[in-house]
């Protein structure tokens, strides 16, 4: 089986591209930029140069692939807005799915995405739901809700370095998962049939509000976080001047997505069943507080290396006595 993955430079898409040149899929990768993925030809998978917005580059890339897996979206820095890359892009790449004869397609959405019609990414993410699942193609669709991953640039470091860590509005608890064990259910997905044509949440062991991963973080790390408070209102504001600026669309965009984070209402859904479904043991995924603690403890036992060596007196060459004799010819 072939595997072409799309995002596997990203922070869940490398992880999808371990996990299924571990269990021994041959897998091809879309790449933007081949600079970039060179860990990826090191790991054993074929790179090919591609962008989900050039529709033409799609065709030799999905050559005699049997199974697709999405994990692209935009990021901040991209220049192509939202709608450019998570709708257009994701119609060409099913579309042209279907014509290639693609086997099966493993996508990746947002949980709760129905519930937001009036966050872009949100409404973006539901209306593909609905055009891959009229398709005709083999579907497996897997509702996220959050990455652990991120946590560590949002509150591990600005509470390690002394800086200010937002809050915005009233923290939503969000059931946050490791992306190594989301990739687990994403390669599991191909071999269960009971998968197909299918649409599943994948969240972590709970739901954590932001308040409460800042007193962990606080107490594993032994530092007290500087919170600063972000009224929500004030960001809706921000959000409508962008608007009226072309340039600030990809802004204002992502800035709507403020209001999924900052409602109050939980991002987590039941898991039981759907660990039954995949075969997997609930009892090996990650949890918040493992994960962070591992981090922390790596972290500061770095700085404790880093310290001790500082404080190590540097050697000196000893000094020649000026009595010492000579050998004279």
């Amino acid at each position: 089986m072939t595997l072409l993955i799309i995002g596997a430079t990203g922070t869940l898409g490398r992880q999808v591209a371990r996990r299924a040149i571990d269990e021994g899929y041959k897998v091809r990768c879309l790449v933007r930029s081949a600079k970039k993925a060179t860990f990826l030809k090191e790991w054993g998978a074929q790179v090919v140069p591609g962008d989900l917005c050039y529709p033409h580059t799609l065709t030799a890339a999905l050559e005699g692939v049997t199974a697709v897996i999405d994990a692209s979206t935009s990021r901040p820095a991209d220049s192509l807005s939202i709608r450019q890359v998570d709708w257009e892009g994701k119609v060409s790449l099913i579309q042209q799915s279907v014509a290639a004869g693609v086997e099966r397609f493993i996508f990746f959405s947002i949980l709760d995405a129905e519930k937001y019609p009036d966050v872009p990414l949100m409404e973006i993410k539901r209306c593909t739901e609905l055009f891959l699942a009229e398709s005709g193609l083999n579907y497996t669709i897997l509702r996220l809700a959050g990455f652990m991953q991120g946590l560590i640039g949002q509150y591990g470091i600005p509470i390690l370095e002394g800086q200010p860590v937002w809050v915005t509005g009233e923290s939503s608890p969000i059931a946050y998962m490791d992306t190594q064990d989301v990739a687990k259910f994403a390669i599991r997905a191909l071999k269960v049939p009971e998968t197909e044509k299918q649409t599943f949440p994948v969240v972590g062991t709970r739901a954590w509000s932001a308040e409460e991963i800042i007193a962990l973080c606080e107490r594993l790390s032994g530092k007290e976080a500087r919170i600063t408070r972000m009224p929500i209102n004030l960001l809706r504001t921000v959000r409508r001047v962008m608007r009226f600026f072309q340039w600030g669309w990809n802004v204002a965009d992502r800035l709507a997505f403020t209001e999924v984070i900052a409602s109050g209402k939980p991002l987590n859904a039941p898991m039981e069943e759907v660990y039954q479904v995949f075969g997997l043991d609930q009892n090996e995924t990650a949890t918040v507080e493992s994960y962070l603690q591992e981090y922390f403890s790596r972290i500061l036992k770095k700085l404790k290396e880093l310290d001790y060596q500082k404080i190590q007196p540097k050697k000196q060459k000893p000094k020649r006595s000026p009595f010492k004799k000579t050998n004279t010819q």
